[in-house]
């Protein structure tokens, strides 16, 4: 299977942190749409009474269709068209309320549900572009219908309905955006290795399986390169942890000096990593791991005033010729890994190297 874990470390915790912002976005439309059918059906059955029976007819319709999409939101794919499906013709309801004949007053205060229902369900940018247009046309339409007196008692009630709408909005606004940015550094911290700060093993094959589809669609070159750390086991035992910690991240600030912005680098597990080299073929690729081999190499980590030399052994594997899928050039490169190892390490291995045998060789 397309890389087994050497430790467990590293999974698809971006795909499952999507998941759970994509469940949680369903189930909050869910239980807007169920409350707002509901609700509405409580209002058609009091304007029955009131024997507004084109209006309680409406309402229901409204009503059913609510419950319905309750229903039927957990199999859509793309929750965009029925967010706005519903929040267009609700605003647009609640701005008629304010003028329809013998309104009462105070139905102008469902406006203020606006901007909370449109940040929640359409983040801070695309809320707000929706919610204040209808905010400011309610607005206009309440002192249209309801002209206030200009003395002390109709400016304090009109300050205290203005300000609570202002107060609600930036709160709001707030609120919005830092969750957004919560959620991003969650992303982040979920895509990247925590030691190294490069990609992590999930990222990683997700990256690298959305660039053979590319290349598939673009028929460009792709470079995959797996790279171990030489006697890192000695590091460890010689200098203890810390400073195997303080390799590793040596090593991946010397990688990413010489990497392209195109280029992708990640931690498979323990002192194995992963580099992705998109539209590269593998005469152009060799030069640049040789370079990134004798950087790595040239410059030992100081730690503790101690000089610790440090290699990398490469194995590389191009798409398509060594491999169609994922797995295949994973495979592949880990095999030429393997045999730069068997040649004595600090490696770059590719199609032009000789064959080894491999069967007495056991530890990296």
């Amino acid at each position: 299977m397309f890389f087994q874990p050497r430790d467990k470390s590293g999974d698809n915790n971006n795909a499952a942190v999507d998941d759970l912002q994509d469940a949680g976005r369903r189930s909050l439309i869910r239980i807007i749409f169920a409350t707002s059918g509901l609700t509405l059906g409580v209002f058609c059955a009091l304007q029955f009474m009131a024997d507004n029976y084109v209006f309680a007819g409406f309402e229901l319709l409204v009503s059913a269709l609510l419950l319905w999409g309750t229903w039927r939101i957990v199999r859509v794919h793309n929750l965009l068209p029925f967010i706005y499906l519903y929040l267009l013709p609700t605003f647009s309801f609640m701005l008629y309320i304010i003028v329809i004949p013998n309104a009462s007053k105070t139905a102008f205060v469902w406006v203020y549900s606006i901007p909370v229902i449109s940040y929640l369900l359409l983040g801070s940018k695309r809320g707000s572009m929706l919610a204040l247009p209808f905010v400011l046309a309610a607005c206009l339409l309440y002192l249209y219908t309801y002209p206030v007196s200009l003395d002390a008692k109709g400016l304090i009630d009109l300050g205290n309905a203005l300000l609570c709408g202002v107060l609600l909005i930036i709160f709001v606004h707030l609120y919005e955006a830092r969750r957004a940015s919560a959620h991003r550094q969650l992303q982040q911290m979920a895509r990247t290795d925590a030691l190294t700060g490069v990609a992590n093993r999930g990222s990683f094959q997700q990256s690298l399986e959305q660039s053979i589809r590319e290349a598939q669609r673009s028929q460009a070159k792709l470079v995959l390169v797996i790279l171990d750390v030489d006697h890192f086991k000695g590091v460890n035992d010689q200098y203890g942890h810390d400073a195997g910690d303080q390799a590793l991240r040596h090593i991946c600030n010397s990688l990413n000096q010489r990497l392209r912005n195109t280029d992708t680098l990640g931690r498979l597990g323990g002192e194995e990593f992963g580099l992705l080299l998109r539209g590269t073929e593998h005469g152009a690729a060799e030069p640049l791991v040789e370079i990134l081999r004798e950087q790595i190499a040239s410059k030992p980590l100081t730690y503790d005033n101690q000089q610790i030399m440090l290699t990398v052994t490469f194995g590389m594997a191009e798409w398509p010729s060594d491999g169609q899928t994922a797995q295949q050039l994973y495979h592949c490169a880990d095999q030429r890994l393997y045999r730069g190892k068997a040649l004595g390490r600090n490696q770059m291995v590719g199609r032009s190297m000789p064959e080894v045998q491999l069967s007495e060789y056991s530890a990296r």
